[in-house]
């Protein structure tokens, strides 16, 4: 259709027209794009002339019996289909893992077998899906290989999650056939007992109803698809486990389906810390005077005096961020722009009192990384001195003297209850120039200078070209 529409074709040949297209739709959509190409086409075994009225009649009735006929044949192989299945013969398409075909039926595959009794054993144990795709994973468990036309192997990799879930739920492995909604009998042998199935089955459906937790977390992430970075990527939510507390960030979509390394510009923020000072900046420009003076137009000054009071009435977070129509981030500042109905209802204001409710304004940020993660700090943030790099320094300069003492690098790891490469590493600090350590000692150093960043960066020995390098950061 492309070669159509660029007009390097000027006639389509079929055999019939069915060959073309068995649906009238379809084929009103197609011959209108062909009008408008200038492309005709022709059927060699079937003559009409669409010129004509009775041409076109001809027309739109072959293609009706042509459309008949593969409802008809669709519907008749469904009912195939279904009639077998009920009957419990096995209707083909993949092998299921723990089988091999057997004409309209399975066969057990004893080692497949095995893998598939040890995933129920393990199920019945730990009643986690987790901890048995661990488990799974420790003992090597593997899926099956399958050999490619092009000669490459595909598979024998551990179970996923998703993989074993539905090994667990799939009637099949109890000697069953599964139609749609409806489950018959088969006539292949079963690899679990019928009843322990549905002990899992009912165990598997029991704790996916448990409650995970008092929060609701639809209501956890007010900022979801309001956040967007300098490329247009939308921030969504995301989250971790880390001494059993649950860490929310905001990250770049691109990291959801990609390497931090093959998008080194993608933002990862700590959600709780970037939704309080953002709610914070909204409240201080609301309660800002100029903020009434931007919003309004040609009011009274008694009109105004009502109005300018409720933008200073304090709110709560939840409220407030909910205000926010779309934040834009961008290195060193973020634009936010507030939702006009929401300002209004917020103000308890009519439409008739207010001429303009969008306002959209900047806040100048600093940005600090702690290895993966950013944190935002709005307006004239205070110095924040990186204790670990500077706990690091210290032992650097401290491994240095004992190595100038003329103890090898085994020894003081043995001294230091550390490893040899973890001191080769961190020598690397000790040899800073003394200007880089002195805003290191008061927190002005750079974003993004970090133990990490010395030790892999490789950083010359030499003082002049360290402060080029360091200079990069603040650029």
């Amino acid at each position: 259709m492309r070669a159509v529409a660029e007009g390097r074709v000027d006639q389509i040949i079929v055999y019939k027209i069915d060959r073309l297209t068995r649906s009238l739709t379809d084929f009103a959509k197609l011959v209108e794009q062909l009008d408008q190409a200038g492309t005709s086409f022709v059927s060699v075994t079937q003559s009409f002339n669409t010129a004509t009225s009775m041409g076109r009649l001809t027309l739109n009735m072959l293609l009706s019996f042509a459309q008949f006929e593969r409802e008809v044949t669709a519907e008749r192989i469904r009912d195939k289909i279904a009639a077998s299945k009920r009957k419990g013969l096995w209707m083909g398409g993949q092998v299921p893992f723990g089988y091999d075909p057997d004409g309209r039926t399975l066969a057990i595959n004893k080692s497949e077998a095995s893998v598939v009794k040890h995933l129920y054993d393990l199920y019945q144990q730990h009643q986690n899906l987790r901890e048995v795709t661990d488990q799974a994973k420790k003992l090597e468990l593997r899926t099956r290989t399958r050999p490619r036309s092009n000669g490459r192997i595909s598979g024998g990799l551990p179970f996923s999650r998703g993989h074993i879930h539905h090994i667990l739920t799939n009637p099949i492995y109890a000697g069953r056939i599964r139609h749609k909604s409806e489950v018959y009998d088969g006539k292949h042998p079963a690899i679990i007992d019928p009843s322990r199935f549905d002990k899992v089955r009912g165990l598997l459906t029991t704790n996916s109803n448990k409650t995970r937790g008092k929060a609701t977390y639809g209501l956890r992430s007010p900022l979801v698809g309001k956040l967007f970075d300098e490329t247009g990527d939308n921030l969504t939510p995301s989250h971790t486990q880390k001494y059993g507390r649950r860490l929310r960030y905001y990250i770049s979509k691109r990291l959801t389906t990609g390497r931090r390394e093959d998008h080194p510009d993608t933002w990862r923020l700590p959600a709780e810390a970037l939704e309080h000072q953002l709610a914070q900046v909204v409240a201080q420009k609301l309660s800002d005077p100029t903020a009434a003076t931007n919003l309004t137009r040609d009011l009274s000054a008694g009109q105004f005096l009502k109005i300018e009071t409720r933008l200073q009435v304090p709110t709560a977070r939840q409220k407030t961020l909910s205000l926010i129509e779309r934040v834009d981030l961008a290195q060193g500042a973020i634009k936010i722009r507030l939702c006009g109905k929401k300002i209004a209802d917020h103000l308890g204001l009519c439409s008739s009192e207010i001429n303009s409710l969008v306002l959209t304004f900047d806040a100048p940020f600093q940005m600090r990384r702690r290895g993966v993660e950013l944190k935002l700090c709005f307006g004239d943030a205070p110095p924040e001195i990186d204790k670990t790099l500077v706990k690091n320094i210290v032992r650097a300069r401290h491994y240095l003297a004992q190595i100038f003492d003329g103890n090898s690098l085994a020894q003081i790891a043995k001294a230091e209850t550390t490893s040899s490469s973890r001191i080769k590493n961190l020598l690397e600090l000790a040899l800073l120039a003394p200007n880089i350590i002195d805003e290191i000692a008061i927190g002005q150093q750079p974003v993004g200078l970090t133990s990490d960043y010395l030790i892999k960066s490789n950083l010359s020995p030499n003082w002049a070209k360290q402060l080029d390098q360091i200079a990069k950061l603040r650029a």
